[in-house]
């Protein structure tokens, strides 16, 4: 368990921050921006949560925010070894599984696309798009750093997943709302303004 009695340190008020295995880093390298993109990410999913959602997409987020807390454990632990034990927290391929589970759910209730969407509707699905936004960025830091360090290719496969995840929430969050076509999504119209 994660017990913390003071908030501040100042072991990093020279640019540095420690990892899980007690190494230390530039504040500027990539493993950080990933986890730090990570972190905006829970944050955003955190401010889609105060707007009114139906109780399983609450449910869905809750376990998203405490599963971001996990990656970000995880980028913070340097490998080879992925697999989880005592001292290292990783993500596992079921915890990927059940995001494409619940995917492959909420995209039964809704129509196939027939262009791309624009991010909106209603405020809890907007908060949600910029949220999938933003773990598309965590995704592209993870991916550097992954280039740079190595990181848990089950944690990169999940990132990646979650932000299909957001996006399939977002429609289904519009699915009843008054879109401009009438479906709840807004589309794209290539070209409208020309």
């Amino acid at each position: 368990m994660v017990r913390l009695t003071k908030i501040y340190t100042r072991t990093g008020d020279r640019g540095e921050t420690g990892l899980v295995d007690g190494s230390r880093l530039p504040k500027s390298a990539p493993r950080m921006a990933a986890i730090g993109d990570v972190d905006e990410l829970n944050s955003a999913i955190g401010v889609a949560l105060t707007h009114a959602l139906p109780e399983d997409a609450r449910a869905q987020l809750g376990r998203i925010q405490n599963e971001l807390f996990d990656l970000g454990a995880d980028f913070a632990t340097p490998g080879p070894d992925y697999a989880p034990s005592e001292m290292s927290l990783r993500i596992v391929p079921s915890q990927v599984e059940r995001l494409e589970t619940e995917i492959d759910a909420m995209n039964a209730d809704l129509e196939s696309l027939r262009s791309f969407i624009l991010p909106g509707g209603d405020p809890g699905a907007a908060a949600i798009h910029l949220a999938r936004a933003i773990c598309r960025r965590a995704e592209r830091s993870a991916v550097t750093a992954d280039a740079d360090v190595g990181l848990n290719p089950t944690g990169l496969a999940y990132v990646n997943r979650l932000s299909d995840h957001l996006f399939v929430l977002a429609r289904w969050l519009n699915r009843a709302g008054p879109g401009l076509d009438g479906s709840g999504d807004i589309l794209w119209k290539p070209g409208a303004t020309r």
